[in-house]
């Protein structure tokens, strides 16, 4: 029986996704307010008021507290010889496997928000698909891909 994915992705991938639900939160406050002015102007009822403020509320709540914490505690990752094993999901748990043989190219992607953190993103191709790992300190992120890379020329020679 194949055993779970070992390794977590970085504690400051949290601290990302949090800022990234902050931008997602000041959307939705933007249109709140843009409903809210629309409300007092054109005297719409009081109850798109109230709408709006929890809309915002639960913004908060949901997008910059619960789902990052949800999605950092269950996002997985394992690199082994022949494969790289991938999980997350809290109530849909996707595992995913790689074969080694199917691994095209494997590239690290790190955006402004991530570089300040010291992050990166690595995504591996195969034929039928893209697969990323988030947050992952830089330094571990070079390293992995280099050893998936290594790993899947090795696994296209032994085919």
């Amino acid at each position: 029986m194949r055993t779970q994915p070992v390794h977590q992705i970085s504690r400051k991938g949290l601290t990302v996704w949090r800022l990234y639900g902050i931008f997602q939160t000041l959307v939705v406050a933007i249109i709140a307010g843009a409903v809210c002015y629309g409300t007092y102007h054109f005297e719409w009822p009081l109850f798109i008021y109230y709408i709006a403020g929890v809309s915002v509320v639960l913004s908060i709540i949901l997008l910059i507290y619960l789902f990052p914490k949800i999605r950092w505690e269950h996002w997985c990752y394992e690199v082994r010889e022949h494969e790289i094993e991938l999980q997350h999901g809290l109530f849909v748990v996707k595992r995913t496997l790689i074969p080694m043989v199917r691994v095209q190219h494997v590239d690290t992607t790190q955006g402004p928000i991530l570089k300040k953190y010291d992050l990166g993103n690595i995504s591996i191709s195969s034929a039928a698909t893209v697969h990323t790992i988030p947050a992952l300190v830089m330094d571990e992120a070079d390293v992995l891909r280099a050893r998936i890379s290594e790993l899947a020329r090795v696994a296209e020679d032994d085919v």
